[in-house]
């Protein structure tokens, strides 16, 4: 063996004696054995920061709720038509709806659309018989229909379901007035005058007929 043979004979030994010293020295992350953090404050992959905001996604508006958006807004600038064509295809979605039913009534009555407003009132109270406001409008429409002894139920009946709003008395009270029925109008603006002193109106009835 020659003097070079000899040394990479030696070279070769302390290597392999290296080697098998690092390998079982247990400084090798095993196989299966997840990477464990060192530290409380030390993070294992993924999000790290918690800083960061997420937005929600806003939420979704129904189409109905949309068009009723759209008719309030009509309705706010007095533009009947718009709120007209709005609440029609909302209630498309929404047949038995008794708000917008209610809201669409208003607008048919402001297009001076009495026949088509009295059939709204009408379905509303064979939803709800007891929905006072669709009594008061329908006694309204019905008077100005010449219908005055039907008029004169549903005033009745809108009092009797809500006593406590003044516009009832009052609506009723000018179906009295225009029937010459002046007496009773007369206790029905008091009535109304009592529950809501800012009707300018009933005030200058009640001196009228004083």
């Amino acid at each position: 063996m020659t003097l070079f043979q000899f040394l990479l004979f030696i070279i070769s030994i302390v290597v392999f004696v290296m080697f098998f010293k690092q390998l079982f020295s247990g400084a090798f992350p095993k196989r299966g054995v997840d990477f464990e953090a060192k530290r409380e404050d030390e993070q294992i992959g993924g999000l790290t920061r918690m800083d960061k905001t997420f937005s929600a996604p806003a939420p979704q508006i129904s189409r109905v709720d949309q068009l009723n958006d759209m008719a309030n807004r009509a309705i706010e600038q007095q533009d009947f038509q718009e709120a007209d064509k709005a609440l029609s295809s909302a209630l498309i979605l929404e047949k038995e709806n008794i708000d917008l039913l209610l809201k669409y009534g208003f607008v048919l009555i402001n297009l001076k659309r009495l026949e088509e407003a009295k059939e709204i009132y009408m379905k509303i109270l064979e939803l709800d018989p007891n929905e006072d406001m669709a009594h008061g409008s329908l006694a309204n429409i019905l008077h100005q229909l010449e219908e005055d002894e039907a008029a004169l139920q549903h005033h009745r009946k809108a009092i009797e379901l809500d006593g406590t709003y003044a516009p009832h008395y009052f609506n009723y009270a000018n179906t009295l007035y225009d029937l010459d029925q002046k007496e009773e109008a007369l206790k029905q603006y008091q009535k109304a005058l009592n529950l809501d002193p800012s009707i300018e109106e009933a005030q200058r009835m009640i001196k009228e007929l004083s």
